[in-house]
């Protein structure tokens, strides 16, 4: 069964830091795009970052030089540092992979195609 799973997540202040990390498992998770997607309450969704299965990586234009994604092939880890919160960075957000290099372009989180976490909750409050 393909699946991955989320840890990590909560609620900070403004300014603070957060980890999320997701472990796959069920599918070739070296050959496969991933990163993570977000959604908040009234928005779209949106992808956050990704790293693509030859290495490019992604960041939304608001989170560059806050966050930083991260793989671990051999874990079949995906982890994303979150440094300098903002209250707009509060969301439900989402591990994504995908080993068709397709990438979800849809309204909601979660997509209709690809891997997704079950996503967890990111509460910034100032």
């Amino acid at each position: 069964v393909q699946q991955l799973k989320e840890s990590g997540g909560g609620s900070v202040q403004n300014g603070g830091s957060l980890r999320l990390s997701c472990t796959a498992s069920g599918f070739s998770f070296d050959a496969s795009d991933v990163g993570w997607y977000r959604q908040a309450t009234g928005n779209e969704c949106e992808l956050v970052s990704s790293i693509t299965s030859e290495g490019h990586i992604y960041y939304e234009d608001s989170v560059k030089g806050r966050f930083t994604i991260s793989q671990d092939n051999a874990k079949k880890t995906v982890s994303l540092e979150m440094n300098g919160l903002k209250s707009e960075d509060s969301a439900v957000y989402y591990c994504w992979a995908d080993d068709a290099s397709r990438q979800w372009f849809g309204t909601s989180c979660p997509g209709d195609f690809g891997y997704w976490g079950q996503g967890t909750q990111v509460t910034v409050s100032s």
